[in-house]
């Protein structure tokens, strides 16, 4: 069951993404040959209205294949009003960019989805406080529910340190305890801690930990917006932020996962429930979004940044540098597929 609801949200996220390409495609009056969900032998195929919409025998991936551009054939040229080749750069832009802004929405309608169905997260209840801290001599105390930050109501845990980082000098919280209002003045000093990349950093905190308890955010339809696009923003926000620090070496390579490792996380997911399943489909469609917008020259950015070229210089890259870094990019992106391979098959043999 798990193999199965992996390869139908990967089909699902590949087909939302080809998606976008093609109505950008069509919307220029652009032909598509082939809307492809899958690579290699075709097992189904469809006619309609010009397009061949069809399933491949490996799901693991898709195409569109426009008149006047194949990534196969790097240097194919094909004349007409209905090829790619020979739109404005601009145009050519936005029809790649399409692809990737296509699983932004997805995952931007899965975050709202979450939000109407009830999404949970930790509530603003005090765990443990540490000694001589400043949480610690203002007297907060374990159970403490913290409602409000000077001005600031606080509904959530994420709520209070977004507060106390973004907000200057002391801080009046304010505590129900026993089911009375209490106002604490705390001033929170600089400390020692990690960020979501393990990397030591310097923040504003009092010290205090998360109860652990769990509650569902009552969210109006206005809020579901907001929270929708505040973890969109969040999810590709980490997801640049980590690539980078991959290429820096602050994050290892060992940590790089394949389709194994994606395999597992939507496997579990869909056994746990339907609002974990969404989520890491959401995720995963945000990371589909932000990799086909690296720089390499076989993916979306690789395309767009050619075209870019044409604008500024008013030529073309040559064919034989087109297509040597086409080549390139194949490599990069093969390499790192066996990276991720030979990571998840590490993890397997470790956990055995």
């Amino acid at each position: 069951m798990g193999t199965i609801t992996f390869l139908l949200v990967l089909s699902f996220l590949v087909f939302f993404h080809e998606l976008g390409h093609f109505l950008a495609a069509r919307y220029f009056g652009v032909k598509i040959h082939v809307f492809s969900i899958g690579f290699g032998k075709q097992i189904f195929a469809k006619e309609w209205k010009g397009t061949t919409w069809q399933l491949a025998l490996i799901p693991l991936g898709g195409y569109v294949q426009m008149k006047g551009q194949d990534d196969k054939n790097p240097n194919l040229k094909e004349d007409g009003d209905d090829s790619y080749n020979t739109k404005k750069p601009w145009q050519r832009i936005i029809i790649l960019f399409a692809g990737p802004f296509a699983n932004f929405i997805l995952a931007a309608i899965l975050y709202f989805s979450i939000a109407m169905m009830g999404a949970s997260t930790w509530a603003a209840q005090v765990g443990q406080v540490q000694e001589n801290s400043p949480a610690f001599h203002a007297g907060i105390l374990s159970n403490d529910e913290i409602i409000k930050i000077n001005d600031t109501e606080i509904k959530s845990w994420d709520e209070i340190g977004k507060t106390i980082i973004s907000t200057n000098g002391t801080l009046k919280f304010f505590i129900k305890r026993d089911g009375v209002i209490i106002a604490k003045t705390i001033n929170p000093q600089i400390s020692d801690s990690e960020n979501m990349f393990k990397e030591k950093i310097k923040k504003r905190m009092i010290g205090i930990s998360p109860s652990g308890k769990i509650i569902n955010l009552d969210l109006s339809f206005g809020e579901s917006l907001i929270y929708a696009y505040d973890k969109t923003i969040f999810a590709s926000t980490m997801i640049f932020q980590g690539i980078q620090k991959l290429v820096q070496g602050a994050i290892p390579s060992s940590e790089v996962g394949g389709v194994i490792s994606i395999g597992k996380v939507i496997s579990d997911a869909s056994e746990s429930s339907i609002i974990a399943l969404f989520a890491i489909t959401a995720l995963i469609s945000v990371n589909l979004g932000v990799l086909n917008l690296l720089p390499i020259p076989a993916l979306d950015g690789g395309h767009i940044m050619f075209n870019l070229y044409e604008m500024i210089t008013r030529r073309k890259p040559s064919d034989q540098v087109f297509m040597f870094l086409t080549i390139l990019g194949w490599v990069i992106l093969g390499s790192l597929m066996l990276l991720g391979i030979y990571n998840d098959i590490n993890r397997i043999f470790l956990n055995n």
